[in-house]
């Protein structure tokens, strides 16, 4: 499971909870029954009953039901001169009796399926105005709940003695919102759970593309500045009733979670002390989360500092850099301090080899850090570089300029070292950048990012830099496609498919790293070891180390396999084998391809020439990095032109497939997407370009008046 977003550490008390399932969730928008969400509220509470929890269950859509039933029974029994006026109004008692019953039959069909037992109670205001009435009622809830009976409640529309049933706010309760919190403080609940149509509460309508979610709700700081929408599509609540049943169960220390009806599993969330939904806390207004900075602001603050940036002159924005790799180097000893406080605690967790590899700042990584920093630095100007000129017309010069993307998000686990990669490459370019590094390297992350934000001047900001503290504020940061203009995940095949399947924002990067070595027959024996080798030990757990020896058939006769079975087998590294490979070298057979090691293993297997090579490589490659050593320079060109990577190398290690070693002086990462960018990211890979047209009064006017000559012109004006 997920970590425990801090905030939510009181679920872990949680016996005795209330849920309110509201009308927009029970219903669809033609007044129909929403089965599919009602099934899937049902198996969530069978799953919490099973578990021990007390649950009790508070639910609109009655009337709404009703309405819809009574509707077609009157069409049904209209004569042809009424269905000429279909409008008519449909007493709203009569259609919370009709509709209750089969709300409730519902319930207990689905219940059933479940092997869960429920009961039904209808409850007015006045019922509560009874003092031996509340006994009873909790008393007989208790009997219920000890059984592992789920009870549900309703107001009882039908006999309600409410002046106007679906305006009147009078009284103990008013509406099931009230209803539940009413319950909750009477049957002395643990938690609410208030279910709606939307994902929590907004600071302004959810429709509006500026209304932001709001995790934990502060009454000193939201009450003023939240603006409430619609009312409920069909029941008689809406978010003001939910916040108001929140507030008065929050007064009588019961928590609140107010979040969407529509997943299929938040109730179970909310219990595990996910960040979902809008918490209402007692202890609110004193938990550290009052003064986070939203993602939203945080997003738009690195947009505004990048903005300054840009308009700097190159030797300033030049000097920046190299005041970073001075700060780097001379806060290293506190640096090496925190991140052996990281591997201390990964090594104490248990986490794998290859992470604490990629999580230690190896002895010299500080000072090749701040090098590249500085090679970075050296650099020509990147921003506003001429990449066309050209002559529209007499005295209309149009101009192909490079400039940055904008806001850049990058999400990566495990290595330290990448955020300052990161940060140095988008300072380089004029970028505005959010950083979300692993839990695991969150001390290294912070005093890093504490160092770097320190050399930037105050006429910039150091916003301009954001680093992320917590996974849950991800979702949001997805959400801003207005503000952030690419996301690059460096990590896992999970999370660089989860960010892809939950952003409307173009995403960078590669989600595996299956790197192929392929010895081709006229490969030099001591070249193809060597290779071979450094390209699985020299970094196994990098990206762009090999995880496949793609072998040439001739070469299990000549003695060539075997010596390299040896060495790799001297250094340590388990092989794998393929159907061929395993039956020949009696190994273990691999029961895929598809499969990145990170460590010091990897699987080969036999093929027969080149063009299997090449056929195996894209069926179960990655588009990564790929390799063959061969000395038929005929052979070679045919891998090097037709092997669809991002790189493609020949008689040199995978390893070289890294920003620094080609020169870009650092990367963001390495993409294997197609379009933008490909291979390792430097400072180029993000910029973008935009279009700067120079005249002297010219207009169209349906082009009567403009020769054009299109005629290229130097890059560089002549002086």
């Amino acid at each position: 499971m997920d970590s425990m977003d801090p905030s939510r550490a009181f679920v872990t008390n949680v016996k005795r909870l209330i849920v309110k399932v509201g009308t927009a969730v029970v219903t669809r928008a033609d007044g129909r029954l929403a089965l599919g969400r009602l099934g899937a509220l049902c198996e969530q509470l069978k799953e919490l009953n099973s578990q021990g929890y007390e649950i009790v269950l508070v639910t609109s859509g009655a009337v709404g039901l009703g309405r819809q039933r009574l509707r077609y029974r009157k069409l049904v029994n209209s004569s042809l001169a009424d269905l000429q006026n279909l409008q008519f109004e449909l007493d709203g008692k009569a259609c919370a009796a009709v509709g209750q019953s089969s709300l409730m039959a519902l319930y207990d069909t689905l219940f059933s399926q479940l092997d869960v037992t429920s009961s039904q109670h209808l409850v007015t205001d006045s019922d509560f105005r009874s003092v031996s009435f509340r006994k009873q009622l909790s008393e007989t809830v208790q009997s219920l709940l000890a059984l592992k009976v789920i009870p549900i409640f309703n107001e009882n529309d039908a006999v309600s003695t409410r002046r106007a049933p679906y305006q009147d706010s009078s009284g103990i309760f008013w509406d099931n919102d009230s209803l539940a919190g009413l319950l909750a403080l009477e049957l002395q609940a643990d938690l609410l759970v208030l279910l709606s149509d939307v994902d929590g509460l907004y600071s302004g309508p959810p429709s509006d593309p500026n209304s932001k979610l709001i995790h934990t709700y502060i009454k000193e700081k939201h009450q003023g500045e939240i603006t409430f929408g619609d009312k409920s599509r069909l029941g008689r609540g809406g978010m003001t009733a939910k916040v108001n049943a929140a507030l008065c169960a929050v007064f009588a220390g019961i928590p609140v979670v107010i979040t969407s009806g529509y997943a299929t599993d938040n109730i179970i969330k909310v219990l595990q002390g996910k960040r979902i939904g809008t918490l209402f806390h007692q202890d609110a207004h004193l938990w550290t989360s009052v003064k986070e900075v939203g993602a939203r602001e945080m997003a738009v603050a690195a947009r505004d500092c990048s903005r300054r940036l840009q308009a700097l002159h190159s030797e300033d924005r030049r000097k920046i850099l190299l005041d970073i790799a001075d700060a780097l180097e001379a806060n290293e000893s506190l640096i090496k301090v925190e991140n052996e406080a990281d591997v201390a605690a990964a090594q104490d967790a248990g986490y794998e080899t290859s992470l604490i590899s990629r999580l230690a700042l190896k002895p010299g990584k500080i000072a090749g850090l701040a090098k590249s920093i500085r090679v970075l630095a050296d650099m020509e100007e990147p921003i506003g570089r001429v990449l066309k000129r050209t002559e529209l017309a007499d005295g209309l010069i149009l101009e192909k300029t490079s400039c940055p993307l904008g806001v850049l998000l990058i999400v990566f686990e495990s290595r330290p070292d990448a955020l300052v990669q990161i940060a140095s490459l988008a300072i380089r370019s004029g970028n505005g950048l959010l950083l979300k590094g692993g839990k695991e390297a969150k001390r290294s992350n912070a005093i890093l990012h504490k160092v770097i934000t320190s050399a930037i001047p105050n006429n910039i900001g150091d916003k301009l830099i954001g680093l992320v503290a917590s996974r849950e504020d991800i979702p949001d940061l997805l959400k801003l496609d207005d503000v952030i203009d690419l996301v690059i995940p460096r990590g896992s095949n999970k999370l660089v498919s989860q960010i892809k399947n939950s952003t409307k924002i173009p995403v960078l990067g590669h989600a595996d790293g299956i790197c192929h070595v392929y010895v081709d027959k006229s490969a030099k024996a001591d070249m193809a070891k060597q290779i071979v080798l450094d390209a699985k030990i020299d970094y196994p757990a990098a990206c762009n180390a090999m995880e496949t020896l793609l072998v040439h058939k001739d070469l299990s006769n000549n003695g060539l396999l075997n010596e390299l079975i040896v060495e790799l087998r001297h250094e340590g590294v388990i092989l794998y084998g393929g159907p061929r490979a395993s039956s020949l070298l009696n190994i273990p057979e691999v029961h895929s391809f598809h499969h990145e090691y990170n460590s010091m293993a990897f699987t080969i297997e036999i093929v027969d020439d080149v063009q299997a090579a090449i056929e195996h490589i894209h069926q179960h490659g990655s588009s990564h990095t790929d390799c063959i050593v061969t000395e038929n320079h005929e052979v070679a060109e045919i891998f090097l032109n037709r092997v669809d990577s991002a790189a493609v190398f020949h008689n040199a290690s995978t390893r070289f497939c890294d920003g620094a070693r080609f020169g870009l002086g650092a990367e963001v990462g390495i993409s294997t997407s197609r379009i933008h960018a490909r291979g390792p990211v430097g400072v180029e890979g993000l910029l973008t370009t935009r279009w700067i047209l120079r005249g002297s009064g010219q207009v169209v006017d349906g082009d009567k008046g403009v020769i054009y000559s299109h005629k290229d012109l130097p890059l560089q004006l002549q002086l």
